[in-house]
């Protein structure tokens, strides 16, 4: 790989974790506040994790600038990355085990969500933007040799597995009534989370090798 190609993944890699990063900051934003409105716990968890995902984004970037930079070596770069892949295991992991005992909780008491017509459009919109990311960061990531950018576009493919979930949580509430299917849907984004957590503080055995 030449120097001149590698300058362009990485480039190419700070644009889609830009992207990341702005687009998740929208849609938490969007998705909490329609949460609360409604009193949807799957949509919520679905905020809080994009903010997640924006975290995993700046410590992504962070990571290509410094490299971009010449500012790491390899040894560097590989204590940069182990630190951002358990960083972002550990806050999925608070976040999994916050929206499981929610949901549970919502179940148990019978909370009903009303409608909420901003998550069903953000959710939908979700899964076309979540998509393309993650296949465009498994591409660049595979090129540079990057375990972290790998695990991250794992942890988009997960962010669309939610929007996913979150949408028939939000569609079957809307157009059947049935309000249970919003805490449902809650617990299968926390066992998903829960799951991308444990993948993630694992993902340094897991992955595939760096490049040179």
């Amino acid at each position: 790989m030449t120097t001149l190609t590698r300058d362009r993944l990485l480039a190419r890699g700070l644009r889609l974790e830009y992207l990341t990063v702005g687009w998740n900051v929208v849609e938490g934003l969007l998705s909490i506040g329609a949460a609360l409105a409604a009193g949807s716990v799957a949509l919520l968890g679905f905020g809080v994790d994009s903010f997640v995902e924006s975290v995993s984004g700046l410590v992504l970037i962070r990571r290509l600038r410094a490299e971009q930079r010449g500012e790491l070596d390899q040894e560097a770069v590989e204590r940069v990355e182990h630190r951002a892949e358990r960083l972002v295991a550990i806050s999925l992991l608070l976040l999994g085990a916050y929206i499981l005992v929610d949901a549970v909780w919502a179940l148990a008491i019978g909370d009903r969500p009303s409608v909420s017509p901003v998550g069903i459009v953000v959710t939908t919109l979700s899964l076309g933007v979540m998509g393309f990311l993650a296949r465009a960061k498994r591409t660049t990531g595979e090129a540079l040799g990057s375990r972290a950018l790998i695990i991250d576009a794992f942890q988009t493919t997960t962010c669309l597995w939610l929007s996913a979930t979150t949408l028939l949580g939000l569609a079957a509430n809307a157009m059947l009534g049935w309000w249970w299917a919003d805490p449902v849907a809650a617990v299968a984004i926390a066992l998903l989370v829960l799951r991308e957590a444990i993948e993630g503080w694992r993902g340094e055995d897991d992955a595939p090798a760096a490049a040179g």
